[in-house]
């Protein structure tokens, strides 16, 4: 037997949360790239490593695409980008969150929350990000012009991609949906 949860998240909840995101902004830099990213995959890790339910196992696997977007040199994530998907993981490199992870079932809730928030907030970024991976394993199999180099046709892919996702995140203003709607099952 399996119970569903659906919940919404009113304007007054979500400033909650992006108030507790936006102290773990602020606190991230005193911390290094390297250790904000190093925290995060040992949450990945953790919660892979415990019994927590698939809702929140789900999530956590998102996570992944916004540390490897920061890891992968290939993408080149320009400085600015870079600062907001450091940002968004800070919260998940704190151990001190909102609902403590220990606590069984419910730990990571807050996570859960956290990472549709910020899913949704960089969903051009890892969209970009992901056509990226997907252009660099087809390049392998592509009919190569013998004037575009491996290279080449990925510095062009990663600029267009750049300047997709840019563009369509100064189109996507803020001010759409008053509520959010959290589905955990």
């Amino acid at each position: 037997m399996s119970l569903r949860v659906t919940f919404d998240l009113d304007d007054k909840d979500l400033r909650f949360f992006r108030a507790n995101m936006k102290q773990a902004k602020t606190a991230a830099k005193q911390v290094g790239e390297d250790e904000i990213l190093l925290k995060a995959e040992q949450m990945v890790e953790e919660v892979k490593g415990s019994k927590v339910p698939l809702f929140v196992m789900q999530r956590i696997e998102q996570l992944n695409a916004l540390i490897d977007m920061c890891r992968d040199q290939e993408w080149a994530l320009a400085s600015n980008d870079r600062k907001n998907v450091l940002a968004a993981l800070a919260y998940f490199a704190d151990p001190q969150d909102i609902i403590p992870d220990d606590v069984p079932v419910l730990g990571y809730i807050d996570d859960a929350i956290m990472i549709e928030l910020v899913v949704t907030e960089l969903k051009h970024e890892i969209d970009a990000f992901n056509d990226f991976c997907r252009y660099r394993k087809e390049e392998k199999a592509r009919n190569r012009n013998p004037n575009l180099s491996r290279d080449d046709y990925l510095t062009m892919k990663r600029r267009e991609l750049h300047s997709r996702m840019r563009r369509r995140r100064s189109g996507s203003g803020s001010g759409g949906a008053r509520r959010t709607r959290i589905r955990l099952f």
